[in-house]
């Protein structure tokens, strides 16, 4: 699952940083400090950013909202304990991974409590009124469950390179769009939006989280892999977006290049250099690059008419450092 580099917002982005230290720095027991050792990684907490920023766009008050966006970010969290353990990654964020430092039956149950931390986060939202609490803890439970079947769905894509794109882009939509889209429209329902301005942040955050994701595919091979080894991709055996554009316009040959540099023989190193080879010589990253930044685009113009300046604002920022992490 993706992670997050180059964002910020001066005034949420503090205010997030010190609740989640004031809340997670001193902890009581081995359980708190395992998942304060994931929440307080170098991150710069986009989907809680995203929550705020929703609920302003659309008319309501971010600052009613504080525990709701820490419920985000303890989801998606959770979501990296566990994806960690799933590729075995040794670094997050550029630290050890929670079961690297823990093992793995704690890192298991981190992610569990963080979980179950988010309903309880989300009940502190006392200034909301109840049924906006229930409708946006449904939204935020949709979103975890399409994580989890995007999950599965890039599971089964290992090693097949004859995956249509199509398909890699609905994973990629569930997989890491869904965390985003639960985020906005978790923000809208609790800012009080009408049922238009929520559909129109959640339509920013559908585009918003395929054109993080395919960008996110494109760091590997751009020499910044957000904190993870660049090699985990290909030791994973994953298609992604532009290994599977490579495919279609390689010949013969190139493909079965393609084939051996995915097929999990050849030491990790040697297959991600071989696979940004072949990457480069198909014009591959450019089409990626580009197939990005439509689905940025296609964000920002979602937001158009929302009530909410200085917020949307915001939000076109985010978007535009999807594809511009050196931001």
């Amino acid at each position: 699952m993706s992670d997050d580099n180059g964002f910020a917002s001066p005034d949420w982005a503090e205010l997030l940083d010190r609740e989640m230290r004031k809340r997670w720095s001193a902890v009581a027991d081995r359980t708190e400090q395992m998942a304060g050792s994931a929440l307080l990684a170098p991150g710069k907490m986009v989907r809680p950013l995203l929550l705020l920023h929703s609920a302003e766009a659309t008319g309501g008050d971010g600052a009613k909202l504080l525990p709701a966006a820490l419920a985000v970010e303890y989801l998606h969290v959770a979501t990296l304990v566990h994806d960690d353990i799933i590729d075995d990654d040794q670094l997050r964020r550029g630290k050890p991974t929670v079961h690297a430092r823990y093992g793995m039956a704690d890192a298991l149950v981190t992610g569990d409590f963080l979980i179950l931390n988010v309903v309880t986060a989300l009940s502190e939202c006392t200034a909301v009124p109840p049924a906006a609490v229930f409708e946006a803890a449904r939204v935020i439970a949709s979103a975890g469950a399409d994580v989890c079947r995007g999950q599965v769905r890039e599971a089964e894509m290992a090693g097949d390179l004859t995956c249509p794109v199509a398909d890699y882009q609905e994973m990629a939509a569930l997989k890491t769009g869904a965390l985003f889209r639960g985020a906005c429209r978790a923000g809208a329902v609790l800012g009080g939006a009408d049922d238009e301005h929520a559909d129109a942040v959640t339509r920013y955050a559908e585009h918003l989280g395929v054109g993080f994701q395919i960008f996110d595919d494109l760091l590997p091979y751009l020499g910044d892999a957000t904190g993870k080894p660049a090699t985990s991709d290909v030791a994973n055996l994953r298609p992604t977006h532009p290994v599977l554009l490579g495919y279609q316009a390689a010949g013969q040959r190139d493909r079965q290049r393609f084939a051996e540099a995915l097929s999990g023989r050849l030491p990790a190193e040697d297959a991600h250099r071989l696979m940004r080879a072949l990457l480069v010589t198909t014009g591959a990253l450019e089409r990626s690059r580009q197939r990005a930044a439509e689905e940025i685009a296609a964000a920002r113009r979602s937001l158009d008419g929302l009530p909410g300046e200085a917020a949307v604002e915001q939000m076109v920022r985010i978007a535009e450092m999807a594809i511009d992490r050196s931001r």
